[in-house]
């Protein structure tokens, strides 16, 4: 995703310089024009206005702004700080002070939308922190995304994702799991989908994610792994457990993530933690490569 990302910003005539420890990921950033090829983290931040970091979690974050010949230690003051990644709210407010006392802003900007929606420059960015800063953004922002959140203060765009994560991967679970329930009932599964999905119970998990990915057994290409997902959920439920917020469906969401992660699922797509609901049901929710999910019958005006 921050490959896409760094194209788009690169695109937009912005002068980007790309750095990542494995070379082979800013290879194709490098081809396009106003974008070159940083060799360390401190090189990448040392002359930039803006700096974007886009990585797994809170480990990565906090090594690559406060580890030796990190962001703390290379930026100017009167430079801006985005951490596209999922984080911890907790991490991010403790970085955001840490970079406030250098003169420098932070913003914490999750998206949303997996690698398709990086590569289509059509994400979700949910910003917290500085709204000045966020204002003077706004530009480069709109290069990666088309649907730009203003959250409120720091830690904030963080919550706001790890909610919308847990709440798609919460539909996820209740779809697999409503769908065994009518399929081992008798239901055709091409049938039960296709009426749940333009009926009151649809979803985004039974219109689109399945179709793509478990009613195809297709969890090998994902656009979001389940290490991700998983480790987003333990996020989301670990800032439920510090606020005292009861959480018993994300609970569960969060047992079957770390189940996958054992059974070694962790670089599929999300919702192969389904197999799990298919297993204690006895059924497997899979449609033939000529199926898909079939429009209602029109009724004839009378």
């Amino acid at each position: 995703m921050g490959q896409h990302m760094a194209r788009h910003v690169a695109e937009a005539g912005h002068a980007v310089a790309g750095y990542d420890l494995r070379p082979d990921a800013i290879a194709q950033l490098v081809q396009t024009p106003h974008a070159r090829r940083a060799t360390s983290v401190a090189e990448a931040a040392s002359a930039a206005d803006v700096v974007f970091t886009s990585l797994p979690g809170p480990p990565e974050v906090e090594s690559v702004a406060a580890g030796p010949d990190g962001l703390l230690e290379s930026m100017q003051p009167g430079s801006v700080y985005v951490d596209l990644s999922s984080n911890s709210p907790s991490t991010v407010r403790r970085l955001s002070a840490a970079f406030a006392e250098r003169g420098i802003a932070m913003l914490d900007a999750p998206v949303a939308g997996g690698v398709e929606g990086a590569n289509a420059a059509t994400l979700s960015i949910m910003v917290g922190g500085d709204r000045a800063a966020f204002e003077r953004l706004q530009p480069v922002l709109s290069a990666i995304g088309t649907k730009i959140f203003y959250c409120g203060p720091s830690g904030n765009g963080a919550i706001t994702k790890l909610c919308n994560n847990l709440c798609s991967q919460a539909q996820i679970a209740a779809a697999g799991e409503i769908l065994s329930l009518g399929v081992r009932a008798g239901v055709d599964l091409q049938t039960l989908a296709s009426v749940i999905g333009v009926s009151t119970g649809s979803c985004r998990a039974i219109v689109d994610t399945f179709p793509k990915q478990l009613f195809r057994r297709n969890f090998e290409n994902p656009g979001f792994t389940t290490f991700l997902s998983a480790k987003d959920t333990r996020l989301a439920i670990e800032l439920a457990h510090e606020l005292g917020v009861p959480m018993p469906i994300g609970e569960i969401v969060e047992r079957d993530k770390q189940e996958s992660l054992r059974r070694g699922w962790g670089p599929l797509s999300v919702d192969v933690f389904v197999r799990l609901q298919e297993e204690r049901a006895g059924v497997v929710l899979e449609l033939a490569p000529e199926q898909a999910l079939v429009s209602p019958q029109s009724t004839p005006p009378r």
